[in-house]
């Protein structure tokens, strides 16, 4: 489907097979690997990952830090800390629709033109994914309203609950227009 000016598609996969310009990792706030997105991402991407991320010396949540893709397909990893879904004084909302964002602004200030998303948060952080799709087409409607080089968002969910879930809210937002 196009909004305004970007190609946004959702599919099932593996986010670590994505040929892309970057790839968005589900990070936790130190950036040294993790579970789930995270470790996937740091077990194929390889060492050279893991050594850029202590660089940063950590991401705060709904932030977002770069690092080259390692041995992965794409050219480099945006990763990004969601909030733990219950545990941020109520602001869940804004820092799910910050990391998301973030990462689209980083992904733009280095000319990128095509990014994948996973479903962040929405997995160990427990963020309901009835309420975080709705931020992620929030974030795609108002990033699609600024002028920069993204032309393509995959949304890349891991299983096909998670995809029936995205595919039928973005059909049913789709047909009120």
């Amino acid at each position: 489907m196009r909004i305004n000016n970007i190609i946004l598609e959702i599919k099932i996969g593996d986010i670590t097979d994505e040929h892309v310009d970057t790839i968005v990792n589900a990070a936790n706030n130190t950036l040294l690997g993790g579970g789930g997105v995270d470790g996937a991402i740091h077990e194929k991407g390889g060492p050279s990952i893991l050594k850029q991320c202590i660089v940063h010396s950590g991401c705060p949540t709904g932030e977002a830090r770069i690092t080259t893709a390692g041995d992965l397909p794409s050219r480099y990893i945006i990763h990004t800390v969601g909030p733990i879904y219950g545990e941020n004084s109520g602001l869940e909302d804004k820092l799910l629709y910050n990391a998301y964002y973030n990462s689209l602004l980083l992904a733009a200030d280095y000319k990128l033109t095509s990014i994948s998303f996973p479903s962040i948060s929405t997995g160990a952080y427990s963020f309901p994914i009835e309420e975080a799709i709705k931020i992620v087409l929030d974030v795609v409607i108002d990033f699609s309203k600024v002028k920069t080089s993204i032309q393509r968002i995959n949304l890349v969910l891991f299983n096909e609950e998670d995809y029936d879930i995205y595919n039928e809210y973005l059909k049913n937002i789709m047909s009120s227009f």
